[in-house]
């Protein structure tokens, strides 16, 4: 087990969402469900308690907590994607598995988690600063997902 792992607060479905991040998302996978030994607040005996999963070579739990906690933009997955096909193909994944959308590149899953699926070249652009990361910035907060092509014109000047 990985030193430090990022725990995902989950009503129930914690095994159905990594189980979808693993059919997503390239270098990541599934590795172990714990059931519950016994009883507890928001479950019974046998119920998945927890479960090991890697997203994107991120090592984390999900944890089927019940409903006293919510997720929040506070935490999200960010996925680097070198262009449009493959912002296309993670964003629509998420959206489109009844999750919904929101702006400058996030998204939320059908599990409340937050991502942001964010093309390299709105990185790089805003990396550069000045006028080209001030460009790419100002076309950015018209989208929705993120568009390449325009990322690039604004980019370019």
């Amino acid at each position: 087990m990985a030193k430090n792992t990022i725990c995902v607060w989950y009503d129930k479905d914690a095994e159905a969402a990594a189980r979808f991040y693993a059919e997503t998302f390239p270098d990541s996978a599934v590795s172990a469900v714990h059931r519950a030994p016994s009883d507890y607040p928001s479950g019974k005996k046998g119920d998945v308690l927890t479960v090991e999963f890697t997203v994107a070579g991120i090592p984390c739990i999900g944890l089927n907590g019940g409903s006293v906690f919510t997720q929040s933009e506070a935490f999200s997955f960010q996925i680097a994607t070198d262009d449009q096909a493959e912002t296309d193909r993670y964003w629509n994944a998420i959206v489109g598995n009844g999750g919904q959308e929101s702006a400058c590149g996030w998204c939320k899953d059908k599990w409340g988690v937050s991502w942001q699926i964010t093309p390299r070249v709105l990185t790089e652009a805003m990396a550069a600063g000045g006028d080209e990361a001030k460009r790419a910035f100002e076309a950015m907060m018209t989208m929705r997902k993120i568009d390449v092509a325009t990322i690039e014109a604004a980019r370019r000047g």
